[in-house]
């Protein structure tokens, strides 16, 4: 079976569904991106940034914060306006080759960052937003194709499987990072207690800047699948015309924006949440090494751990989506977000909720203070319902978007998704540049999930998206 379609001016309605090979395809783009959120953005590069590269781990917060809030401007300007775009010519694909190789080329470069290099620190963040402006554009046009794939009664299961699917992805990306290639400046050894594969040098961080390189080499190897078998919209205007349209169609789409209350609130919710969630996951790695003082294969084997707690929370949620609708989902999964932010902040070196606990000890165990491993579990909590609630927010802007303009909504989505996701780094920089206190700087995201949670509860879902809804 192939996608047809019939092509107007005002809408493109599928007719028929892609073969499976063609769903699986599209699936692998989330493996084939993760890397870049697991590796670079937490687990791997950011803490290697903050601790070796900028001068003290506070700074180096508040410097990834700044990056990360430069990226999100400019994909904020951007991505509805190219939504429109994509949605005038009728293409993805395009659009996310030409994304793609900005991620491939800003993850590669980051193999210069040594360690107390400060003239790189600039050159390093510069690479960081090119990779950073890359992934989320190309997601855009990827999460813009799932309405020709599977039946609307399957959305959700789709999206839920994709973020599951990109989370073993990364659970892989990290054993191979943490077990082959990056080694303790210490021991010399790995996680696996091997010499780092082509003669990495530990001294020099090595393993921790090959996750760059990687991270491009990785996306190129694992998106083909949906290039090579993933059909993409029939080409319908060139680039000039569909620039002319789309951007008539976006400033239309703006302007009556108001009268469909509930998208508009929606996008407002997704907004605040995901500045609160996109913080979380850019900062909880920088936070764990700046408070419990934890080295690459201590901060890989907690992201193996979180992204394994990811992958069955998107599989579950993706269930729960179809059976109780996204809405409850991204509820649900925002309230144990907020509840697990909470606790982090409670959870000291040598306190838990106030009280007294045993410090680490210095050479000790994996993991081995009671303190460590509380964040070891609300760490999982919040892998467990990131996927979901982020699976879940696609799956309902594909429920309630019109089907002609699903790109440009997307726009709108990704842009109402990074419109204010400079402010949670922004703040999160300012805020621990003032106190010098990281866990001063990550309590603002509190109030992200709390505003978030309420907004969402004035979002009415159509009648058809749910029956149970």
């Amino acid at each position: 079976m192939t996608v047809t379609s019939i092509v107007s001016c005002d809408a493109v309605v599928p007719r028929s569904y892609p073969p499976r090979r063609a769903v699986v395809s599209w699936i692998f783009f989330d493996w084939a991106a993760q890397p870049y959120f697991t590796l670079i953005a937490t687990f791997v590069f950011a803490p290697y940034f903050a601790t070796h590269v900028a001068p003290d781990a506070a700074s180096g917060q508040a410097l990834w914060g700044f990056a990360t809030a430069l990226a999100g401007i400019v994909i904020a300007l951007l991505s509805p306006v190219l939504g429109a775009i994509a949605d005038a010519t009728g293409r993805r694909k395009p659009w996310i080759a030409a994304f793609g190789a900005m991620l491939v080329i800003g993850s590669s470069l980051m193999w210069i960052g040594a360690p107390q290099r400060p003239e790189l620190i600039a050159p390093l963040l510069g690479s960081y937003v090119l990779a950073t402006i890359g992934v989320e554009f190309a997601t855009v046009f990827n999460n813009a194709m799932m309405p020709t794939l599977v039946p609307p009664e399957r959305i959700g299961r789709l999206s839920g499987t994709g973020w599951a699917t990109g989370y073993i992805g990364g659970i892989v990306s990290l054993i191979l990072v943490l077990g082959f290639l990056a080694a303790s400046p210490d021991s010399g050894r790995t996680l696996f207690g091997l010499s780092p594969l082509f003669g990495l040098d530990p001294v020099m961080h090595e393993g921790d800047r090959i996750s760059g390189p990687l991270t491009g080499l990785w996306f190129i190897v694992f998106v083909l699948p949906m290039f090579l078998f993933t059909p993409d919209y029939p080409a319908r205007h060139r680039l000039g015309a569909a620039l002319r349209e789309g951007l008539a169609e976006l400033k239309e789409t703006l302007r009556g924006l108001p009268e469909q209350r509930s998208i508009m609130m929606f996008l407002i919710a997704n907004m605040i949440y995901t500045d609160g969630l996109i913080s979380l996951y850019a900062f909880g790695g920088i936070y764990a090494a700046g408070i419990f003082g934890w080295n690459t294969i201590q901060l890989g084997t907690f992201g193996i751990i979180l992204a394994i707690a990811g992958t069955f929370g998107g599989w579950i949620g993706g269930k729960l989506d179809d059976a109780f609708g996204p809405k409850r989902v991204i509820a649900g999964t925002m309230t144990l977000l907020l509840l697990a932010i909470i606790a982090i902040l409670l959870v000291n070196t040598d306190s838990i909720l106030f009280i007294p606990v045993t410090p680490a000890q210095a050479g000790g165990a994996l993991f081995a203070s009671s303190a460590e491993r509380a964040y070891l579990v609300l760490g999982c909590v919040i892998g467990a319902c990131g996927a979901p609630l982020q699976a879940a927010s696609r799956s309902l802007l594909v429920r309630m978007a019109p089907k002609d303009r699903i790109a440009q909504y997307f726009g709108l989505f990704a842009l109402t998704g990074k419109v204010t996701s400079f402010i949670g780094p922004l703040l999160i920089g300012v805020v621990t540049s003032i106190t010098a206190s990281q866990k001063a700087g990550m309590a603002v995201l509190v109030l992200f999930f709390v505003v978030g949670l309420m907004l969402l509860a004035r979002v009415k879902t159509p009648l058809s998206s749910r029956p149970s809804e």
